[in-house]
């Protein structure tokens, strides 16, 4: 079996043994988890996240440099960032509609008063732009800070951009630590279907079939939301704007999304994401490096529309209607949010926090979807990079045709 065909038995085998062992024997699986899927879930974790602040910055050094002129640096990166943000509102949209026609927060009594939520104060995205600069590069490094991360590497590429023959020795030897990176994405991808295994056991098996069904309403419409974006919005993408074949753009980028599922992290996901868009998409490692690491960071569309979603849901839990004014500030909170989302898991139900604040919602309401948050969390990140992928693409294929016309008019 191929990779691909390996991670996905591993995703639907966990989750049979986790809702079995939940089910028929929650002793058991207590046991199995402490001392097996945890443990091996967290190593799997760990291997990837000890390549992700290198991987990104040698990538990111690698792209700017790569790209060259700084004014084709600039057209992508207003390409990249235009092209997050219009997805982003489309994807807000897209779960704001689907929640108001199916009205999942009315589809049950829930127990509003025991709604309880306690969640540190979400950064105002002034205060995350503001601290793009890093003031010291390797405390960035060290706290894995990726915006001020980006920002140092892009500056990096410039300077060896800009100095040529002066700096060919260092640009050879960052040139070198990617390759050792890679390989060692490939390295640690041969543990992934075992990871990714027990990643599902684990988060099946805690949940079980109660939480399941009792937010079953709400899991449709997220579910629901997070295909409707990705068949549309990145199949529109891949076809209209990169002309290529969405089925085949999501079939050779599977193996990617399968472990953005297990592990519910972009960043965690991003030597993965990385290796696949180059190796199997084809996209040019410049735009690659550029694109994809700043798309774990600021790219959140999954998050986005279980923001929308979620708000349309405490809305109609506690009997509140929302108005137009309200929904249009939903739509730019969210937004903005997305900017400042770490790319962990978990952090989306911080930023919610922020969004319900905007119109006045409670953020106890929380409460009531956090029981299976963590469900879905794994669903929206394979989305989050699928956006990352779908942008990359787009952009490398604009660019290629760019080049050719360039030549052809030379």
């Amino acid at each position: 079996m191929n990779l691909t065909t390996k991670i996905v038995a591993a995703l639907v085998l966990g989750a049979i043994v986790g809702l079995l062992l939940n089910l028929t024997a929650p002793n058991v699986f207590e046991v199995l988890n402490t001392y097996l899927f945890v443990p091996v879930g967290q190593i799997f974790l760990s291997l990837i996240n000890m390549l992700v602040v290198p991987l990104v910055f040698f990538s990111i050094v690698l792209g700017s440099a790569g790209l060259g002129d700084p004014q084709k640096l600039g057209r992508i990166g207003a390409k990249t960032i235009g092209y997050f943000l219009i997805t982003t509102c489309i994807a807000v949209i897209i779960g704001l509609i689907l929640a108001a026609v199916i009205q999942p927060g009315a589809a049950g009594e829930f127990d509003t008063a025991g709604a309880e939520f306690s969640t540190e104060e979400a950064p105002p995205v002034s205060e995350t732009l503001m601290n793009i600069i890093p003031k010291n590069p390797i405390n960035a490094m060290a706290e894995g800070n990726m915006l001020q991360l980006i920002v140092f590497a892009v500056f990096i590429g410039f300077a060896l951009t800009a100095l040529g023959e002066k700096t060919k020795g260092i640009l050879s030897l960052v040139n070198q630590g990617n390759e050792i990176m890679m390989y060692l994405v490939g390295l640690v991808m041969r543990f992934a279907p075992y990871g990714t295994f027990a990643l599902i056991a684990t988060a099946i098996g805690t949940q079980g079939w109660n939480a399941i069904l009792a937010m079953g309403s709400y899991m449709l419409v997220v579910l629901a939301a997070l295909f409707i974006h990705s068949a549309i919005t990145y199949g529109g993408t891949v076809a209209f704007l990169a002309k290529k074949n969405p089925l085949w753009f999501f079939k050779k980028f599977a193996p990617a999304m399968g472990v953005a599922f297990s592990t519910s992290s972009s960043n965690a996901t991003l030597p993965v994401s990385m290796e696949v868009a180059q190796r199997d998409l084809k996209v040019p490692e410049p735009i690659s490096s550029f694109v994809q690491p700043l798309g774990a960071t600021i790219n959140m569309d999954g998050t986005a529309i279980m923001q929308g979603v979620a708000t349309m849901f405490i809305a109609q839990a506690y009997g509140i209607d929302l108005t137009m004014g309200e929904l249009a500030t939903v739509v730019l909170t969210a937004v903005l949010a997305s900017i400042g989302t770490a790319g962990v898991p978990g952090v989306g139900l911080i930023m919610l926090a922020m969004v319900l604040g905007s119109v006045g919602l409670p953020v106890e309401g929380i409460g009531l979807i956090i029981g299976i948050d963590r469900l879905l969390d794994m669903t929206r990140t394979a989305v989050n990079i699928t956006g990352d992928a779908a942008c990359a693409l787009y952009v490398g294929e604009t660019e290629k045709n760019r080049n050719l016309q360039a030549v052809g008019r030379a």
